[in-house]
């Protein structure tokens, strides 16, 4: 999972341009917390599930206000990075979408800003 952050890393030339140490920090610090609310769902039911995607989105967005940094591109690779670790944790991202009546690509929008 640590792709992203492998490329949003301050040693990074381009990220380094872009995306300061201390914001870096802060996206890396609310993926790592998400990665271990996720691993830590012991076979749970959705609503769990949820929470977690919930509480990472909105400290994304927080991240995001202070900064104003997390664009499209950034934005796309946050969402395959929170469906990458659900489906690490076996979880059906689909069938837990469409359990809740959203499309596929609805993950986060409940909470997510455009």
């Amino acid at each position: 999972m640590g792709e992203l952050r492998s490329t949003h890393t301050p040693s990074n030339p381009a990220a380094a341009q872009f995306w300061p140490a201390h914001f870096v920090a802060a996206v890396d610090a609310a993926l790592v917390s998400y990665e271990r609310d996720v691993a830590s769902l012991d076979a749970s039911p959705d609503e769990a599930v949820w929470l977690a995607v919930q509480r990472v989105v909105l400290a994304l967005n927080a991240i995001d206000d202070e900064e104003g940094l997390i664009e499209t591109g950034e934005r796309e690779e946050l969402y395959r990075f929170i469906e990458d670790v659900l489906t690490a944790a076996g979880i059906d991202v689909e069938a837990l979408i469409a359990r809740r009546g959203l499309d596929d690509a609805e993950l986060t929008s409940p909470w997510r800003r455009r």
